[in-house]
This record gives C-alpha cells, sequence and structure tokens, in this order.
C-alpha cells in the first residue's frame, strides 16, 4: 500500500493554534530510561575492560566477527584504496566538496581564530592563546544510511584548526564499508579510523583502550545511545553537541515552486521517522499547492514510508497572517535548518534570530548546505539554536588567558587584589600579592 502524508494544517488565527502548535513541537530529547541503563553498563563495561568489552559490543550490535580490536581499524592504505576505486564523479564530487569546506573554515579561523595580546600603560601584558586540541575523535554514523558528509564536516575543521590527530570511528553493520566513507576520511586527513560503532565507540574515545587511544572532545551525531554515551562522558572529555532528529523550517511567500518546497520538506524528512518539516505561509492558496505536491511526488521516493511517518507525526503546514508573523514563529522555534523560500529573502532575514543555518532564496536547498556549499552541517537541533552554534574551527581550539605583570603593575593590582582576598578571608593570596609590592 503506498503511505500517505498529511502533516497538521494550522492557523495561527485558530483559537486553538498554540495548544495545538506547542503539542505538534513538543520533543524530548531525554532518551528513557532502558537506553540509559544500556548505556551506563557499556560506558562501564569499556572503562574496566577496555578492548574486550569493545570486540564484545561491535560482535553483539554490528554483526561483526572480529577477534581484535586491531582488526577493526582501517588503513591509510585501505582509505586510499577506497578513494582510488570510486567512480571519476564521485570523486570529483567529494574533493569539491571537501575543497569548499576547507575553504569556509580557513575564512573561519583567519576571522577569529589568532591569539591577541596587549599591553596597558605600565607595561603589563595581557592577551590570549588559541591553541588547538591535542586528539579528537569523529562519530560518523552508519546505521540506516552512510555519511561520507559528516566525515568532511567534522575532520576537516578539525584538520584546519591544527588539531594533531583525528580518530574517527564509524559502525559497518556486518562487516559492510561504504566506500565513499573511507575516501572522504582519506580527503579529509583522518589519522586513525575504526569500524567500531554506539556506545561503546563513545566509551572507547573517552575512556581510551589498548588500541583505541583516549581523545579530548567527541564530535558527530549519532542514535539515541550515542547521544546518551556522549552525554555521559561529558566532562571525561568535551563533546560538541547532543543532537537531536533532523529538522527543517520553509518560510514561504508563494513565490517559490510548491514542488520544490514539497521536496525540501522531504529532505529532512527522509532522515527518520522523528525528524520534523514545517512550512510557515501567509498563502492559504500556496499551502494548498505544496500540500498537493507532497501527495504526487511522494509515491516516487524510496523512501516514502519514513518520510509519511515524519510527516504525519510531526510535520506542519502552518498559515500565518504575514511573513512578519512567520518570522516570530520561526524564532520560537529556532530551527536547525531555515530556509527562506521568498523573493525577498534579505528583507526577512534581519528578522530571524534564531537558527542552526539559514538558507535564503529559492535556490538555496537545504541539501547544498548538507554537503558542499561549505559552512558545517553538524547544528544545533531541538531549539538550541537559540543558544549553540554550528560546529565550527572554534569547536577544535582552546583558549588560554596570558598575563604578564610589570614590576609598575605589581603595586597597582597588588594592592586591589590583597584589599579583595583578605574580604575573602583568604590571606595566602593578599600575602602572594603583598609580597611583590615595593617596601
Amino acid at each position: 500500500m503506498t503511505p500517505t502524508a498529511v502533516p497538521a494544517r494550522l492557523s495561527t488565527a485558530a483559537a486553538a493554534f498554540e495548544a495545538d502548535f506547542r503539542a505538534r513541537l513538543h520533543w524530548s530529547a531525554e532518551t528513557d530510561a532502558e537506553v540509559e541503563h544500556v548505556v551506563a553498563q557499556i560506558l562501564d563495561d569499556v572503562r574496566q575492560r577496555g578492548d574486550a568489552a569493545v570486540l564484545e559490543y561491535s560482535n553483539r550490535f554490528d554483526g561483526m566477527n572480529a577477534t581484535s580490536v586491531g582488526a577493526l581499524e582501517l588503513s591509510q592504505a585501505q582509505l586510499k584504496s577506497a578513494f582510488d576505486a570510486l567512480p571519476e564523479t564521485q570523486r570529483s564530487a567529494l574533493q569539491a566538496a571537501a575543497r569548499r569546506v576547507r575553504s569556509y573554515h580557513e575564512a573561519h579561523k583567519k576571522a577569529n581564530g589568532a591569539s591577541w595580546s596587549y599591553r596597558d600603560e605600565d607595561g603589563t601584558l595581557l592577551g590570549q592563546k588559541v591553541t588547538p586540541l591535542d586528539r579528537v575523535g569523529i562519530y560518523v554514523p552508519g546505521g540506516k544510511a552512510a555519511y561520507p558528509s559528516s566525515v568532511l564536516m567534522n575532520a576537516i575543521p578539525a584538520h584546519v584548526a591544527g588539531v594533531g590527530e583525528i580518530i574517527m570511528v564509524v559502525p559497518t553493520p556486518c562487516g559492510e564499508k561504504n566506500a565513499l566513507v573511507l575516501a572522504a576520511a582519506h580527503i579529509a586527513g583522518v589519522s586513525r579510523a575504526f569500524t567500531v560503532g554506539g556506545a561503546q565507540a563513545v566509551a572507547a574515545l573517552a575512556y581510551g583502550t589498548a588500541t583505541i587511544p583516549a581523545v579530548d572532545k567527541i564530535t558527530g551525531p549519532g542514535n539515541a545511545y550515542v547521544a546518551s554515551a556522549k552525554r555521559r562522558v561529558f566532562g571525561t572529555v568535551g563533546i560538541d553537541m547532543i543532537a537531536g532528529p533532523s529538522e527543517i523550517l520553509v518560510l514561504a511567500d508563494g513565490s517559490t515552486p510548491p514542488d520544490w518546497v514539497a521536496m525540501d520538506l522531504f529532505s529532512q524528512a527522509e532522515h527518520d521517522e522523528l525528524a520534523q518539516s514545517i512550512l510557515l505561509c501567509p498563502d492559504a492558496a500556496y499551502i494548498d499547492r505544496v500540500q498537493a505536491e507532497i501527495e504526487r511526488l511522494l509515491p516516487q521516493m524510496p523512501r516514502a514510508s519514513i518520510i509519511a511517518r515524519s510527516l504525519n507525526g510531526r510535520g506542519a503546514l502552518i498559515h500565518t497572517r504575514s511573513m512578519e508573523e512567520a518570522c516570530e514563529i520561526s524564532n520560537r522555534i529556532a530551527p536547525e535548518h531555515l530556509e527562506v523560500a521568498s523573493s525577498e529573502p534579505h528583507r526577512w532575514e534581519p528578522l530571524l534570530r534564531h537558527a542552526g543555518a539559514i538558507f535564503l532564496g529559492a535556490f538555496t536547498s537545504e541539501s547544498l548546505g548538507d554537503y558542499c556549499a561549505g559552512p558545517n552541517h553538524v547544528l544545533p537541533t531541538g531549539g538550541t539554536a537559540r543558544f549553540s552554534s554550528p560546529l565550527g574551527v572554534y569547536d577544535f581550539q582552546k583558549r588560554s588567558s596570558v598575563i604578564e605583570v610589570s614590576e609598575a603593575g605589581a603595586q597597582t593590582l597588588g594592592a586591589i587584589a590583597a584589599v579583595l582576598a583578605y574580604g575573602e578571608g583568604l590571606q595566602a593570596h593578599a600575602l602572594a600579592a603583598e609580597m611583590r609590592l615595593r617596601k
């Protein structure tokens, strides 16, 4: 039976809009108790038994038949071989995407990634030293689909930042390796790669085993078990974010072909059943045309059943009073991907405060940002774009304050520090400052 997709039809003019809107938008980032229990066991087991536990869980969950974790490591020769064996069209596309992602992140680094300092009037030097992390781990999903683009988006900014070693983990269910993923690792400068996934991969990266080295930070999205594991190891290592289901919000003024908008809604709905696709538009007739295109195009999609469940469960076509109101609602949602499908996108962009990435104009499909436009596709989800940012060079750097107080500066600063330290009851602090005062 051909699946049907009928996203919820809402109107801001309706009395029940607020309640219906909140119900449609709601998604809890909390995983269920069973996931938390299983993840806690895996993390503790890997911490205690290292390679033996990683091997046991990889064979159990990924259908592997390995005899050692070392057998799950991919050599640089294998990565290059995968790249060399790709059809020329795929090699060229992968290289072009990598060039654009690298170019964007190099510009990003030049803009705000440098150390700085200055001296004040008494000769005291103040500043900030920016240094890359020593070693990072990137998690590349590999369950329902393979994501070479995630390799580029995680590894390249780390490489641009100057990270010394990049360790990639990627599940390969039943041992099936995706050539594009391996080739992307070759292009992006991955140092070591292991065919390990799930919570056990996160644990291995966080705690280290005899085979898999411990890292300083873990980035990259995964399923509920991966997200739970990243949450639990935060503090032992850094993490980028806790990623939820993918999201797209389209602001449309009715000028973009409706089949384009329908397909853009599909582009996130096809990720999984919990993905969210929302259209905001002040033109009711245009919303009708988009719904008609959804019905026409859905049977042609290979992942039609996933798209239908996503749109039926979490999708919405919302009729607004105006584009201004649509922008207000968009800011409340703070979507991961925000398309401004308008003939005047720059008119509305200043009104948009919260979004992971903003795609301006009818020709800027979200999928271009996913693969090759240049900006990073690892974005905040679940409304966290209100306070979070896309993955970038800054995620792979840390900042150290630099202070060099001159003798003259110590006279002024020492007196101030001593007063405050005595006020806090910390005598050693005060005396350490006072010892440097001229007698």
